[in-house]
């Protein structure tokens, strides 16, 4: 995973370069996860009163919270604002991640792991999965899983941050991890923190947006007819981009040809132990569903092709998976994968749903938005809004949702499952940066990553590997070493793994001792 665009090793209350004339007021549209992201760090970048932030929304409006797992960033984002771990998890209802466990991808009955972890360091050179590769290729190698720390841990429903365990366990003790939680308690969180630094909440819902002569946004008017005025604007107004979209016209990039989901039936369930540290998704015949697993409940959602499988089915699809006493009934969200052309227009910047959707099968939702925010600090313009800077920040943003979309369909474009949209997935014709990253791939085992990758090396092999889309052939260098010490090493890498994770607590009892969730939550 990309580190935090390298803001976190900014000074308090440093954060933008020199400015001649610097923004004053910065109006936030719409709450939720993503405004209330935005209101915290630039509090935390930007502190009133020097810049005057004022976030716009209305409790009439209810918000879409999908995005209840996260990938690694999560922990950098918090350590950003100075967030106290134990207590972010408890007032989120929260608990532990290691990575996603696939079920059913590629083919019933196949199982595989992506972690927040490698292989190991590499070896002369040369990534762990080449010699994995010829371990295999020998009849004599396991899951690539067996040499991933996450996966060892997550298979035992163990938990421990990796500084607890690198004492003891070396190298092999080397992981990342993330959180899973409430996304609508994590909004509340934020909104305690930014407003202890002076950001203002006004409550009204959005009538109308004014815009100046150039064309860019000049005014929200409420309802009471109340105006709020400003010269910077972050669009948090979810699938409908009212500023962005709507008011100033910037289109839609549409996905959906390659990544053809276009719905998900949502539903809480009891919690039910044991308390997995990982997220799960089970391929079904015409998408896939989720389980996430927080302290009070768990999270399910199945992400389907309403072309290939209708409301009703997705439902009964859903709840068949559930496997807890429902707490609410089930709901259904309509979406387009893609996003809006650009990010950034005039003097609006947009946030979260409002810039794109991309389904939630790798918990990019969250992710996006922190770069983006990330992007924006660095980034952030003066008055004169410098197009070169508008551009800078639209090139990369594009380039990366660009590199998440191949990701995501790199899960589906090589099924063997037999279902009619499965079949679709895999005859279809993907994007040229993906074909070639494809063909690189199963020309000599290396993954050629592209600028602006927010997966790395050993996340592209866990899917690829997990889907058992093979090289060719292995790195000549792997040939090198004798068979014998080949053995031994990725035997003792195994079993080094194994130690360290049976050493582990089990995760229900690291959450109850470090981050119980108050009782009341």
């Amino acid at each position: 995973m990309a580190p935090f665009l390298g803001i976190e090793a900014r000074g308090k209350g440093a954060g933008v370069r020199m400015q001649q004339s610097p923004i004053e007021h910065i109006v936030i549209a719409g709450g939720g996860t993503a405004g209330w992201m935005a209101a915290a760090l630039l509090a935390r970048f930007l502190p009133p009163p020097a810049t005057a932030i004022t976030l716009v929304e209305s409790e009439e409006i209810g918000t879409i919270g999908v995005g209840e797992a996260t990938v690694p960033l999560m922990c950098q984002f918090n350590g950003v604002l100075g967030l106290d771990e134990p207590d972010f998890v408890a007032q989120t209802q929260g608990t532990f991640k290691l990575g996603i466990e696939f079920r059913d991808w590629g083919t019933p009955g196949n199982v595989h792991f992506n972690g927040f972890g490698d292989y190991g360091d590499a070896i002369e050179g040369v990534s762990p999965h080449h010699y994995w590769l010829k371990l295999r290729s020998m009849g004599e190698a396991g899951p690539i899983e067996d040499w991933s720390m996450p996966y060892a841990a997550a298979r035992r429903n163990r938990f421990a941050p990796p500084e607890a365990m690198a004492a003891r366990g070396g190298e092999a003790a080397f992981y990342k991890y993330a959180y899973h939680f409430d996304a609508g308690l994590y909004a509340r969180y934020l909104r305690r923190y930014a407003e202890a630094r002076g950001v203002r909440r006004v409550e009204g819902r959005i009538e109308h947006v004014d815009t100046d002569e150039a064309g860019n946004v000049a005014a929200l008017r409420l309802n009471g007819d109340r105006i709020v005025d400003g010269e910077f604007f972050v669009d948090c107004t979810g699938f409908r981009a009212l500023l962005l979209g709507e008011t100033l016209g910037v289109d839609f990039v549409d996905w959906s040809k390659w990544l053809p989901c276009d719905r998900a039936v949502t539903v809480g369930s009891a919690r039910r132990d044991p308390l997995t540290p990982c997220t799960r998704s089970t391929a079904k015949s015409a998408g896939w569903q989720w389980r996430i697993p927080l302290q009070h409940r768990t999270g399910n959602g199945h992400v389907y092709a309403s072309a290939f499988m209708s409301d009703d089915e997705a439902t009964e699809t859903l709840l068949a998976g559930v496997d807890g006493e429902l707490l609410a009934e089930p709901r259904t969200v309509r979406f387009t994968t893609g996003h809006r052309r650009r990010f950034w227009e005039g003097n609006v910047v947009a946030l979260g749903l409002a810039a794109g959707f991309m389904e939630p099968l790798e918990s990019t939702a969250i992710q996006l938005i922190q770069t983006g925010l990330a992007r924006l600090v660095e980034l952030l313009p003066d008055r004169d809004l410098d197009p070169v800077i508008r551009d800078e920040y639209n090139r990369v943003t594009a380039n990366e949702y660009a590199r998440v979309r191949d990701f995501l369909i790199a899960h589906y474009c090589r099924s063997r499952r037999d279902e009619p949209m499965w079949r679709y997935c895999a005859a279809m014709e993907v994007p040229d940066e993906l074909a070639h990253k494809l063909a690189v791939w199963e020309a000599c085992g290396r993954v050629a990553l592209l600028t602006e990758e927010s997966y790395q090396e050993p996340s592209w092999a866990s899917i690829l590997l997990g889907n058992e889309i093979l090289p060719r052939r292995w790195d000549p260098v792997v040939d090198q070493m004798a068979i014998d010490r080949l053995r031994g090493g990725l035997h003792q890498r195994r079993e080094a793994i194994a130690r360290v994770a049976e050493r582990m607590p089990d995760h229900a009892a690291f959450v109850n001792a470090a981050c119980k969730a108050p009782m009341a939550a």
